[in-house]
Order: structure tokens, then sequence, then C-alpha cells
């Protein structure tokens, strides 16, 4: 794999870091992860990703990460060996688009891919259906990993890179014959539930066990935390207690509260089940990092691939930096190893496969894979 770094978070640093990664032979498909803070634009960068010729994928994102250093500005461009099969799926807020029949249609045949990597629009209504559907189609039979793009101003806009430009509202997909291994883990316990999910409309909670979703979170949270939420503060405070979604013999998938709108319903990064259970969490320095740390030991183990060496795409959720601040540096370190150059994003929600057990959507979640360099 052939990185290349531009810090300065400029048009002509994306451009630069462009050119020099496919002045390499080897290369033949590009990951880019790209800081919000560029404030990259379609006017200003459709122009040089047309002029493109390997495929390309990727997206914006709150922040970046380049080895044991948090980028706030600036753009990695990861170049790839082996060609990939990118493909876009519009419409991931869409009620009406069938996805399975998208991705069916724009991928007839696997080959001999071993790895899809996703990136999707973070603030999108449907990404869960995605999800739903990469599985219906592809099953566990190739590793997946990705994320949400997008900004911490919760304002939806174009986000994720493509041949054409940026654009925003879809799924990039690109399907690659490289060999990879997948560690998912994230730290948080339960201090109180499960709840009943008796009103959902997507990723909106309208009522837990009858009652206003907000009504029993404020309760809980408020005596947990030993802060009162306010017209201001609620992400501040809600960033350290997510819902965790109930499932059998696996971690719990971990859902973020991000807002709460007029009517007492929470609004979640992610689609909750109607009828299902949800438990509220926390967590703390400790358990997080140690989840980090799992999650690189299990990519590792899982890699099943030949190359002598490897390197790690560490794609991490941002309400993990906001909850952990200065001691995010231990995850970092966690997840390190000098012998395996790491690069990542960290993102709106995380996609990624458990092991051979689940394919999901995940918030608040540590994932690595393992990958060639």
């Amino acid at each position: 794999m052939e990185v290349n770094v531009d810090k300065t978070g400029t048009v002509e640093g994306l451009q630069k870091a462009i050119r020099d990664t496919t002045a390499h032979k080897s290369v033949q498909s590009l990951f880019i992860m790209a800081c919000d803070a560029n404030e990259f634009t379609p006017e200003t960068v459709d122009e040089i990703l047309a002029g493109v010729s390997v495929p390309i994928i990727g997206g914006i994102f709150p922040e970046i990460i380049n080895g044991r250093e948090k980028l706030t500005q600036g753009t990695i461009v990861a170049g790839l060996a082996e060609p990939m099969d990118v493909q876009t799926i519009p419409g991931l807020s869409d009620t009406a688009v069938d996805y399975s029949q998208i991705i069916d249609e724009k991928f007839p045949d696997v080959g001999q891919a071993k790895t899809m990597f996703v990136c999707v629009d973070g603030l999108s209504s449907r990404i869960g259906d995605l999800v739903d559907s990469l599985f219906e189609i592809f099953g566990l039979e190739i590793n997946y990993v990705g994320g949400g793009a997008g900004s911490l101003s919760f304002q939806q806009k174009p986000c994720l890179f493509t041949n054409q430009g940026l654009i925003q509202d879809s799924a990039v997909l690109g399907l690659i014959e490289m060999s990879s291994g997948v560690g998912v883990s994230h730290g948080w316990q339960s201090i109180s539930g499960p709840y009943k999910v008796t009103e959902v409309e997507r990723n909106v909670i309208k009522t837990l066990d009858w009652k206003p979703a907000f009504e029993v979170y404020r309760q809980v949270v408020e005596e947990a935390s030993g802060q009162t939420f306010t017209d201001d503060n609620f992400f501040d405070i809600a960033k350290g207690y997510p819902f965790g979604i109930n499932r059998v013999g696996a971690e719990k998938i971990v859902r973020d509260p991000i807002a709460v709108d007029e009517n007492g319903a929470l609004i979640c990064v992610g689609e909750l089940p109607a009828e299902g259970y949800v438990d509220i969490l926390s967590g703390n320095k400790e358990s997080l990092v140690d989840a980090a740390e799992t999650a690189f030991a299990n990519g590792r183990t899982a890699y099943d691939g030949q190359a002598k060496k490897q390197c790690a795409l560490f794609i991490d959720c941002i309400s993990r930096v906001l909850f952990l601040e200065d001691e995010f540096t231990a995850e970092l370190d966690a997840v390190y190893d000098e012998n395996i150059p790491l690069i990542g994003a960290l993102t709106l929600g995380e996609i990624a496969n458990c092991g051979d057990d689940y394919l999901e959507f995940y918030n608040k979640t540590a994932v690595v894979a393992v990958l060639d360099n």
C-alpha cells in the first residue's frame, strides 16, 4: 500500500497526494480519507477526482488517523495494489429504493474478492437496510470494513469520494481481492435496562416501555452522571451514555443518541428495531482502550492472507474520541504496532462483520481491519 498524507487540508494538498500516490505503477485503486475541517466541496474537488484514472472510494470524516497521530485537518490517500470494483448506491434515505436489487445488479459476480470497503453518508436514515441487503446478497463469504462519513455539525452535505466527484445520501462500495481480518469491540457496559422499544421510526426512538423516550433516558442518565440536561448540552452528556441493542451470544450493538426533538424523541445514528430491547450503557477509559486492543488482536488473528507485510485500517467512532478526550492517545497506542502501518478514520458509525457471525452498522465501536500491505 502506498500512502501519502497531506496535513494542510488544502485542495492543492489533496491534488498532490493523489498525484504522488498514482505515480506508483503498482497502484490500481485509491482509498481517500479527509477531514471535515478541510471544507472540501464539489466545486473545489470534483474536477480533480474526475481526472483520476483508477477507481476511488472514501469519505470526509470528522477526523482521521495517521499512525499514532489524530488529524483534525488533512487528507490521507492510500494506493492499493489491487483493482477495486467500485459502485455507488444512491438514495440512502429513500424508502422506495430496493438496495438488494441494486447491489445484485451492480455486483453480478464476487469472483475472487475477499474484502468490501463500505463508505456511507453517516447521516442517511437507511444505513441498516443497506447493511441487511449486503448480508442478503453476499453473506459472510467476504469481509466488510468501513463507516459513516459526515460532519459533527450533523448537517448533511456531500461527503463521499467517487470518480464522479463528491456525493451525499449514498453508499460507495468497493469490492477487492485483498485479504483481510476484521476485529470489532466496544467496551460499553449496561447500567440500566432492558427497555422495550415500543415506538420507533428508523433512527428515532419515540417511546421506551410506552413512555416518552427522553423521559426514560433522562431519569437514568441524570442519576448516573450527576449532571442535568439543558437546552444546549444534550450531546455533551449523552456521548457517555449510548444505547445497546441486545443480541444473543455477542456484544450489544451500540446506538449513539445525538439529539432530542421537541416531542421528547431521541434521534440516533442508525436504525433501531421496533419491539426490540435496549439497555442504557456507560464506559470508562480502561474499558474502551481494552476494547480497541481486543479489536486489533482479533483482526490480526482473523487475517487469512499470505502477504509478508500487513497494514491496519482503524475505523473508530468520533464519539469515542469526544468521550476519551486527551486520553484517546491510549486508544491509538492500543492499536499501534511499529511493524504494521496504521491509517484510519473517526466516523459517524462503523460497518464491519464480527467474525463469521454478524454484519452490522455500529456506533461507538472500535473496528480494526488487518490488510495486505
